[in-house]
C-alpha cells in the first residue's frame, strides 16, 4: 500500500471512531436548531411595545392585531389608539388613521407625539393649512424639544408657502412615538 492509502484509511478509521463516541441525534439543548420551548411561567411583552416594534419594521397588519389585543387586555388608551392609527397611515389608509388619531388627541391632549402624527396624516390627505396648525401645537407642547417635530413644521410651513411652485417634491414627514423610536413616512410626492 502507498503512503497515500495508509494515510487515508487512518483518517477514515479515526473519523469513525470518533463518530461512533457520539451520543447521536440532534442536540436538543438551548444552543440546538429548535426554538425554544414556551415557559408558562414567563413574563409576557408587552402587546403595546410589541405593536410599536412592529410598526417601526414595516408590520402594519401585525401592529394593528397587537394594538387591538393589547386594548382587550388594558383597554383602549390614548397610546393604543396613537398605535392604531400609525399603523393604519402606514397601510395608507388615512380616513382611518385620521380618525383614530383624532379620538386619541381627545383621551390624551398633551402628548405632542400624537398631535404630531395627526398633523402627518393632514399633510397627506393635502389638508396643508391645518395640518400646519397641528403641527405648530405640536411643536408648543414640546417646547421645542424635538426635531422631528420642528422639521415637519417647517416642512408644512414651506409648502404652504410654496403651494404654487411644488419644492416639496422629496419632502417626508416623520412620525414619532412616545419612547425611543421614531417612524419615518416617505410622501412618495
Amino acid at each position: 500500500m502507498t503512503l497515500k492509502i495508509q494515510r487515508l484509511c487512518a483518517v477514515t478509521c479515526f473519523t469513525i471512531g470518533l463518530a461512533a463516541c457520539s451520543t447521536g441525534g440532534i442536540d436538543r439543548s438551548q444552543s440546538g436548531p429548535f426554538a425554544p420551548g414556551v415557559d408558562p411561567r414567563g413574563q409576557a411583552v408587552d402587546g403595546v411595545e410589541v405593536g410599536h416594534r412592529l410598526v417601526a419594521s414595516g408590520e402594519y397588519e401585525l401592529a394593528i392585531k397587537s394594538f387591538n389585543r393589547a386594548a382587550l387586555e388594558n383597554g383602549m388608551d390614548a397610546e393604543i389608539l396613537s398605535g392604531l392609527g400609525t399603523a393604519n397611515l402606514g397601510l395608507g389608509r388615512l380616513n382611518q388613521a385620521e380618525r383614530l388619531l383624532r379620538r386619541a388627541t381627545t383621551e390624551h391632549e398633551a402628548w405632542p407625539e400624537i398631535w404630531n402624527n395627526l398633523g402627518v396624516v393632514l399633510m397627506e390627505q393635502g389638508k396643508t393649512p391645518e395640518a400646519m396648525q397641528i403641527f405648530r401645537k405640536a411643536y408648543a407642547l414640546d417646547s421645542g424639544q424635538s426635531t422631528d417635530i420642528r422639521d415637519n413644521l417647517r416642512l408644512a410651513i414651506a409648502k404652504t408657502e410654496n403651494s404654487d411652485i411644488g419644492v416639496e417634491e422629496d419632502a417626508s414627514y416623520k412620525l414619532v412615538r412616545r419612547g425611543s423610536a421614531d417612524y419615518l413616512i416617505d410622501t412618495g410626492i
